[in-house]
């Protein structure tokens, strides 16, 4: 097969560039924009066209109730962290909640990292004040820095490049912990290593001890472990900045289609899903499996004119809706947007993320979440789809492998007097690990009821 693009393959890539874009940010005159656009375009792909299929794949076995998504990582990542040890306990945290999910609800987990390029934030104003100084917004450390100076804060091109190089640099990792023995499942004890003790370890490190016990029997009746000695986990972020994700699309050779191959999955958020705008547009033209964050004002003419945009061959796998409705609101707001997708016959993958709605500033002036919002979110999720007769696909969650307090609540009850202690994000808060393994077994009980 031709390895050329179709003339007007790359014409629609690049229609987004004539349509509003929202949340983008005004480079400065003479900043080097093209430079670093030209920089990224000759860089080798972060990740190939093979993998999102397989991701494709597995998301469109989550939509049909066998298996279940797992999608994490921090809010923002940031240079400064991205880290040997912050990349590996991330990359453990995720894998202790999937080994939760597996054991406790026998069913396989679809992992997916937030992480190796979620460096892009959108923002509620496009400028910072503090007293009597105005600044640009921090958009990410793709596009700015999180000092309140000016020069931290003008937007620099070349911060994409950055941002290339730091999210090979994690992926590199990533792949080293999930298909070097790392993630070798008669490892599990050993994911616990270097995490604080609490009860939440305790209650791990008890189901680690089952695992073991029958795994020895496994082994004692003569089955084949090679293939728990790794893992599949895949890298997603948010498709923001327009001009990276371009950069950084390529040709299949096998197919000659387009894919972003800035990472396996990429998704639209609520502030830029705008059917007439520049970020839906251009990911309809990709092949990758997408999500598209939908917020409680959502409509059934909404997500449908999304499909028809986004999913118009009605690929199975290929487009996932992440519902963020709020606690208090997912329970009447979700139920007619599942309706119609299921009235129209639409398969889609329905995931929850339960922080997004739940965000409130605290009265000591911390961005925070409650721990039991974001269960009673989930917890509602699942309540929609057993009324409704559909399938609770995967989950959401802003988290770190750190002993951070950002959110509140959890079964050591971080207070609001607490969170002053370890706050540690440029931008939104995330559960820590602690409130992670705590949501995993939750939610795998949540699943077992379901099965």
């Amino acid at each position: 097969m031709s390895t050329e693009p179709a003339p007007e393959l790359l014409t629609a890539l690049d229609a987004w560039r004539d349509l509003p874009a929202a949340q983008q940010p005004s480079w400065p005159e003479g900043s080097g924009l093209d430079a670093a656009v030209d920089t990224l375009r000759s860089m080798p792909p972060l990740v190939f066209a093979g993998e999102c299929d397989q991701l494709t794949d597995r998301l469109a076995s989550a939509a049909r109730g066998e298996a279940f998504v797992l999608q994490g990582g921090d809010c923002a990542e940031t240079f400064a962290y991205a880290t040997a040890d912050n990349i590996r306990d991330r990359v453990k945290t995720l894998l202790q909640m999937a080994a939760v999910l597996t054991y406790g609800a026998s069913v396989p987990v679809v992992k997916i990292g937030r992480m190796a390029g979620q460096y892009t934030k959108p923002r509620s104003s496009d400028s910072e004040t503090r007293g009597d100084v105005t600044l640009p917004a921090y958009r990410g450390d793709m596009v700015n820095d999180f000092e309140f100076t000016p020069d931290s804060r003008r937007p620099d091109p070349q911060r994409m490049v950055r941002g290339y190089h730091a999210s090979a640099a994690t992926l590199n990792l990533v792949r080293a912990f999930t298909t070097g023995g790392f993630a070798d499942l008669r490892h599990v004890h050993a994911w616990n290593r270097g995490f604080s003790a609490n009860a939440e370890y305790a209650r791990y490190e008890s189901m680690a001890r089952d695992i073991d016990k029958a795994m020895r029997f496994m082994l004692a009746c003569g089955a084949d472990f090679d293939a728990m000695r790794s893992v599949e986990f895949f890298a997603s972020h948010e498709a923001l900045l327009l001009e990276y994700e371009r950069a950084l699309t390529r040709i299949d050779h096998r197919t000659g289609v387009a894919y972003d191959t800035s990472g396996h999955m990429v998704w639209i958020g609520e502030r830029t899903r705008q059917l007439d705008g520049a970020h839906l547009d251009f990911v309809s033209h990709i092949r990758n499996p997408i999500g598209v964050k939908l917020g409680p004002t959502t409509t059934g003419d909404d997500v449908m004119a999304i499909v028809d945009k986004v999913d118009a061959e009605r690929r199975p796998g290929r487009l996932t809706f992440i519902t963020r409705m709020g606690a208090g609101t997912i329970r009447e707001a979700l139920p007619p947007i599942v309706e119609r997708v299921q009235q129209e016959g639409v398969q889609v993958t329905w995931v929850t993320d339960p922080m997004h709605g739940n965000t409130h500033t605290s009265a000591s002036g911390y961005k925070t979440r409650d721990f039991d919002d974001v269960v009673d979110e989930v917890r509602g999720f699942f309540e929609v789809h057993a009324d409704l007769g559909t399938i609770p696909g995967g989950m959401h969650v802003e988290l770190t492998g750190n002993d951070v307090t950002e959110c509140t609540g959890g079964s050591i009850r971080i207070e609001d007097a607490d969170l002053s202690s370890r706050y540690e994000t440029v931008c939104d808060p995330r559960l820590n690990h602690q409130q992670s393994l705590e949501l995993a077994f939750l939610v795998a009980e949540m699943l077992a009821q379901r099965s």
